[in-house]
């Protein structure tokens, strides 16, 4: 009788296998099921960020036209700072701060010497990109605003993913843009405001996704909603293609991952690589 074994010589040839070898034959062993609501539910971070890249794009455009001040988007952003600093502690009763050590007057002091640097620093970044063309500067904005889209961290346990290569990518945008407003009071403010919505908004959302998922779904449809509105000012043919996209990703898209799910087909049995599971750190001291 064969017998599964490498050390006796056997009268059966190398590759022969006998009637039990698909009785241990398993399909789907570690195959997820996903919830529709819990995967729309999911999808509100990729909104979310397509949201703050349209928020961002158009205010850079209503600064460019004139329609905005900079005195206006910098008191604005600093009133929406507050609440969203007042907000982040009361979601958790300021839980996560006591467990991170970090004080309110550090807090303060990073945005004193942050705003202060780049006040002194607008400047240069006004006339760091002139002797460059308006049309590299915009190739080179929506480049690095997609990249930031891609690199993002929406969660996901994944190699691309690069939290801190998303938020150069923005910041470097928002200097490229920054640099083609009439004024270096402009290109302070238009930094400032891209430090707000692509590092600390993200914080924000996280904090309450965990906490509050509720808030959290209410928040993304009013940002969603707010964004088309701004881009509906702008270009109504573009705001129906980006309300098409926003159904598609929280909709669509979630509906055929459940669907494909269902045609997902992965075995598992004796062919697998071996898999060691015993404790083997005595043998590591």
């Amino acid at each position: 009788r064969w017998q599964k074994v490498l050390y006796e010589r056997q009268p059966f040839p190398d590759n022969y296998v006998d009637q039990r070898f698909l009785e241990e034959l398993r399909k789907n062993v570690h195959a997820r099921r996903y919830q529709y609501k819990a995967v729309v539910f999911q999808s509100g971070a990729v909104v979310q960020q397509l949201c703050s890249v349209c928020v961002f794009v158009l205010t850079w455009w209503y600064m460019d036209a004139g329609t905005l001040s900079p005195q206006g988007l910098f008191g604005a952003a600093l009133v929406s700072s507050l609440l969203g600093y007042v907000l982040f502690d009361a979601v958790d009763g300021g839980a996560g701060r006591r467990e991170s050590g970090r004080t309110r007057w550090a807090d303060l002091k990073s945005t004193l010497v942050f705003t202060a640097f780049t006040y002194g620093f607008s400047p240069v970044l006004k006339t760091l990109t002139e002797s460059i063309s308006t049309d590299t500067i915009y190739a080179m904005s929506a480049l690095m605003l997609l990249g930031h889209l891609i690199f993002f961290d929406y969660g996901a346990n994944a190699a691309i993913v690069s939290s801190t290569l998303s938020l150069n990518m923005a910041i470097f945008a928002s200097v490229c843009l920054a640099s083609r407003l009439p004024r270096s009071l402009h290109a302070f403010v238009m930094v400032t405001f891209a430090m707000q919505i692509f590092a600390l908004w993200p914080m924000l959302q996280k904090k309450l996704k965990a906490q509050t998922p509720r808030c959290y779904v209410g928040v993304t449809v009013l940002f969603a909603l707010a964004a088309l509105a701004g881009l509906a000012t702008v270009s109504s043919v573009g705001a129906v293609l980006f309300a098409s996209l926003l159904l598609a990703i929280s909709c669509l898209c979630p509906y055929c991952l459940i669907r494909l799910q269902l045609l997902k087909d992965n075995i598992h049995g004796p062919w697998d690589e071996a898999e060691i599971k015993e404790d083997l750190s005595r043998f590591l001291m």
